[in-house]
């Protein structure tokens, strides 16, 4: 699933594409990861793209107000709207020739006022695209956390270090901080020298600051090539990031660690597959690595 740095990727690639353009018209395909497709029908055509913003895991396409008062919910005067898009594990949004084919799996095209489409394509359909107006809109934010890229390091500390979870879990709470995901919450970890299994409120502040420390670089970084593509991930020019090179923990079980060598594990933590060095991140009592796969090599680079 795209997190912040890929999120962030798409979103600076659209802000650079479609910025000022108008929608003249909307189609659409299979429509069961749409809030109110016909809301899209209805109010999206003659708006304006006025700026395109991530909020965490999710996009904003901010739309111009409606001078004929089509709101969507309580019929407001001249509203502003957004158009929330949420790539979930397969989705891509990206302009495109309106006279190229559709690739397979496009469920929505936005025709707009230079002759491209806006096109949003997702096979397995596990995003999410809404059109909100502003009180929806708000509510639909207001239980996300702080932004990693903007959360300061004593408001880090103080809220890492207040939970009574795994710190592995925190970061992935998006009401903790919003955008982390499983990838880039490992690389975090792994650089801090933190178990994703320790609790936060039994981390030390030097320990809880060193983490926000190495978050704030390898989100930055990762943004800075264009985001990890493991699987699906294509910008929004068609292009695949370059941040995977940089992987140290996430998806190596069973190579060695670029620090000290010991081979890299994998244990569930919050549910989720993580990767760690039992060395450089000292489990805490109890935990158990997972057995490594039967055909998986070991000692790898």
């Amino acid at each position: 699933m795209p997190e912040l740095p890929e999120v962030e990727t798409v979103a600076r690639g659209l802000r650079q594409a479609i910025l000022g353009r108008r929608i003249l018209s909307v189609s659409l395909g299979k429509t069961d990861f749409i809030d109110d497709p016909v809301a899209l029908e209805q109010h999206l055509p003659g708006r304006r793209i006025e700026a395109v913003e991530r909020y965490g895991k999710f996009m904003l396409l901010r739309l111009s107000a409606d001078a004929r008062g089509n709101g969507v919910r309580g019929g407001e005067g001249a509203s502003t709207a957004s158009l929330l898009v949420h790539l979930g594990m397969t989705g891509q949004i990206a302009p495109s020739p309106a006279e190229k084919p559709c690739a397979k799996h496009t469920h929505v095209c936005l025709l707009l006022d230079d002759g491209r489409e806006l096109r949003y394509i997702d096979a397995r359909r596990f995003g999410r695209i809404a059109y909100l107006t502003e009180e929806p809109l708000a509510q639909e934010l207001i239980g996300f956390g702080a932004d990693p890229l903007e959360v300061s390091k004593e408001e880090f500390v103080h809220s890492i270090r207040g939970r009574r979870a795994r710190i592995k879990a925190l970061l992935l709470d998006q009401s903790v901080l919003r955008g982390v995901g499983n990838i880039y919450a490992d690389e975090s970890l792994w650089r801090a020298k933190i178990h994703p299994a320790r609790m936060g409120a039994k981390l030390t502040r030097d320990q809880t600051a060193a983490l926000w420390n190495m978050l704030q670089q390898i989100l930055r970084q990762a943004i800075a090539m264009r985001g990890s593509s493991i699987s699906d991930f294509l910008d929004a020019e068609g292009e695949p990031g370059e941040y995977q090179r940089r992987h140290r923990a996430y998806g190596r079980e069973g190579k060695r660690c670029y620090r000290c060598k010991t081979v890299i594990r994998r244990g569930i933590v919050a549910g989720r597959s993580s990767y760690f060095c039992p060395k450089c991140q000292a489990a805490p009592r109890g935990f158990l690595a997972l057995p490594f796969p039967r055909k998986a090599k070991q000692g790898g680079n």
